[in-house]
């Protein structure tokens, strides 16, 4: 692995040096050679200077394969310190999906001046795609797909990928329309290759199409594809007509968003859209305060329960040592079933009552057991290290019920929000904590002070 490590470095300094040195072949030899992801990080190591160089060094194709794999903040910088017209060249060679996502993503670049500079054909085709609502089917899809007759032959259909193939996003689904460009099928590279060359397509195509409507939400299309398990997946207009295809690779990069941002959401540090490339401390402060506000009076209720039980602690002052304890485990469990409850109404937007109840009564079952193992650990330490079977028994039966009922809020309260149109992932885990810390508290001092006589 250090061998390898060290020759790719070695390679990346012979870039450089050539790069310094106006040595344009010896750059393209080296550099070429790189896969895309390399690639990208060399251009990313070198200095502003030589980066405006990249536009006598490569073909705007070249660097096109370069600017898909940066951030949206490198892409930026690229824009501004390479010719327009080199640019507008890049956009040209791209897929039509990437270049708008970049445009609505940028703040920094004059869109319609590199609009104005791209084909008219592959600039319209970026402007549609900017035009659907974001986050939609229509937004993410890429125009960029093979559309055949379903009255040409095998021999034609062949002919013609011959011609458009390198074009295209894909090409191991070919997109069967009819004459009013409405799809009517799909026609596999694998069926393609086997049939005979007289074949005609409408004889061979798959009719049953899995497909998505330009308006669907881009979460909806992710599922689509990784229920059908699907390369790609055909985005229809309103009126039937194919629109453009969504890739696995696009859906991808949509999951990773979804549960980036769920997990923000999840952990109450979620921020607005205008926030979420470039944070600062103050709109990140920002986006904490409500929570904060809200765990702080939760908190105060909790330090209330406290004072409420004071006579009980004064009495018996061991049993402050396992407050800790008692809470920890109650918020740990409680946050653990407000994953599954999201994760089960994220992946499924039809569950029905029973459901419902069904996952319920699940938790329920695997809180009570988790809540008997707890408490019998319970009482071997204490009665251990203590001596004292009755403050065993009170932390027992008070694990045990506080750990049962600590998955049913976990699991309910996440499934109430969501039926008032609130995304579930905003019943974060320091709110869930913070009730089944006050809850557990309840539950230890009740017990505690009714069997206070025999501790």
């Amino acid at each position: 692995m250090k061998l390898v490590k060290s020759n790719k470095q070695k390679t990346y300094e012979h870039i450089f040096k050539a790069a310094k040195e106006n040595d344009k072949q010896a750059f393209r030899d080296l550099f070429l050679r790189l896969h895309d992801r390399d690639q990208h990080e060399v251009f990313h190591l070198l200095y502003p200077d030589k980066k405006r160089k990249i536009s006598d060094f490569l073909t705007p194709e070249e660097f096109a394969e370069i600017f898909e794999w940066m951030e949206t903040e490198d892409q930026e910088a690229a824009v501004q310190y390479l010719p327009d017209a080199y640019m507008a060249e890049v956009f040209n060679t791209m897929a039509a999906d990437d270049v708008a996502r970049f445009l609505a993503e940028s703040e920094e670049t004059d869109n319609q001046t590199l609009l104005d500079m791209m084909d008219e054909e592959e600039s319209q085709r970026v402007q549609e795609i900017m035009a659907y609502e974001a986050e939609t089917a229509g937004s993410i899809m890429t125009k960029e797909f093979i559309a055949i007759q379903n009255k040409e032959s095998m021999a034609e259909v062949v002919k013609r990928l011959r011609k458009i193939g390198r074009e295209a996003e894909t090409i191991y689904y070919l997109y069967v329309i009819d004459d009013k460009e409405r799809l009517v099928g799909v026609l596999s590279l694998r069926d393609l290759l086997l049939s005979p060359e007289d074949e005609i397509v409408e004889d061979i195509m798959f009719n049953q199409v899995v497909s998505v409507k330009v308006s669907d939400d881009q979460e909806h299309v992710a599922r689509v594809i990784q229920d059908y398990d699907l390369l790609a997946v055909p985005v229809l207009g309103f009126n039937g007509t194919m629109q453009g295809i969504v890739t696995v690779d696009d859906v991808m990069d949509i999951i990773e968003e979804e549960t980036t941002e769920d997990f923000n959401e999840f952990a109450a540090i979620s921020r607005g859209d205008e926030d979420r490339r470039k944070p600062s401390p103050l709109s990140t402060a920002k986006s904490r305060i409500p929570w904060i506000v809200v765990l702080l009076f939760l908190g105060m209720i909790t330090g209330g329960l406290i004072g409420i039980f004071e006579e009980t602690l004064e009495s018996v002052v061991l049993l402050a040592a396992f407050m800790p304890i008692m809470m920890g485990t109650a918020g740990n469990v409680g946050t653990q079933s407000l994953a599954v409850a999201v994760r089960n109404l994220t992946i499924d937007d039809d569950r029905d009552k029973d459901s419902f109840f069904q996952t319920i009564k699940n938790e329920l079952g695997a809180g009570m057991i988790m809540g008997l193992i707890a408490g019998l650990v319970m009482i071997g330490i204490v009665v251990v290290i203590y001596g004292n079977p009755v403050l065993a028994f009170i932390i027992a039966v008070s694990m045990f019920i506080t750990v049962s009922l600590a998955t049913v809020i976990g699991t309910t309260i996440p499934t109430i929000i969501n039926k008032f149109k609130i995304d579930p992932a905003v019943a974060s885990g320091p709110f869930i904590t913070t009730i089944n810390d006050s809850l557990s508290l309840i539950i230890y001092f009740t017990i505690a002070t009714m069997l206070i006589e025999f501790l």
